[in-house]
């Protein structure tokens, strides 16, 4: 089987940001900094508060959400929403890596969201002098998953890698069925993780274009099964990277994004690394 990610296939050039890059992440292991090479780096301070597995507070203030990946979460004083399994373990991990330690940010994208929070990749440096890229340290863990947004889209095949190891692994969330991965022919079970973020495989029936959309069908009853919809602004980010959707026709593929329901449970996606293909026909 083929794990390799639907994503570009174009290699981004390096340049003399990768050379400052590789510099300034001394000690963090090669393949990792190589995946980071275009990160645009700055000076971060010191983590001075962990609120849970994918965010800090640094001694300036800042608040910076580890982009590029989704923790358990808490609930942070929002009512009524329930504590994910492992959300507590998540934040000590997080904790234990970053708390009062100096960090550097890498940003790759767009750098602050709607809550003012940075959205950067976070690399610690730790007492040992080497320097610990925190989103791979917790994915790797299987105390986070893989979770990117179409403008921040770096550094995500290593991120991949390491999701695949804990979860072969059975580490961390891999071990609780809340995080399971959902099987596309079983629409009924997926149709109960609605407003969820799921990770779904299975094999495409039919790669079909209807107007400005794609959809991936995963069965015979479209307005009852499951289904990955991309839309013509998505259409365009694969047009850029050369992929073709339609190309997904028959192939076994796992697909991650957040759950609604439209005509059956759906996922729409909104860049090409929500689509890993495991195999083609």
């Amino acid at each position: 089987m083929v794990n390799k990610l639907f994503q570009r296939v174009d290699r981004v050039r390096r340049s003399t940001i990768a050379t400052v890059t590789a510099a300034m992440l001394v000690g963090l292991e090669p393949a990792a900094a190589q995946a980071c090479a275009e990160l645009r780096l700055v000076p971060g301070g010191v983590v001075t508060q962990v609120t849970d597995g994918d965010t800090v507070v640094l001694d300036s203030g800042l608040v910076v959400r580890l982009i590029g990946t989704q923790a358990p979460k808490l609930p942070l004083g929002r009512e009524g929403f329930p504590t994910w399994p492992l959300a507590p373990e998540a934040q000590k991990a997080l904790e234990d890596l970053a708390l009062n330690r100096p960090v550097t940010l890498g940003y790759g994208g767009e750098e602050v969201d709607r809550y003012d929070r940075a959205l950067a990749h976070v690399f610690v440096a730790t007492e040992e002098n080497t320097t610990v890229w925190a989103q791979h340290h917790m994915v790797r863990q299987g105390l986070a998953r893989v979770y990117s947004f179409p403008d921040n889209r770096h550094c995500l095949e290593q991120l991949f890698a390491a999701e695949a190891t804990a979860r072969t692994e059975r580490l961390g969330i891999w071990t609780d069925p809340y995080y399971s991965v959902r099987a596309a022919d079983r629409p009924a079970e997926i149709l109960k993780r609605i407003g969820q973020y799921e990770l779904v495989e299975g094999r495409v029936l039919l790669a079909d274009r209807s107007g400005s959309r794609v959809f991936l069908n995963f069965g015979r009853h479209w307005k009852e099964d499951f289904t990955a919809v991309i839309e013509a602004p998505a259409l365009r980010i694969f047009a850029d990277a050369g992929l073709d959707p339609l190309t997904l026709d028959g192939a076994l593929v796992r697909v991650r994004g957040w759950v609604d329901d439209r005509d059956g449970p759906r996922i729409e996606v909104t860049h090409p690394e929500q689509i890993e293909v495991l195999a083609r026909p």
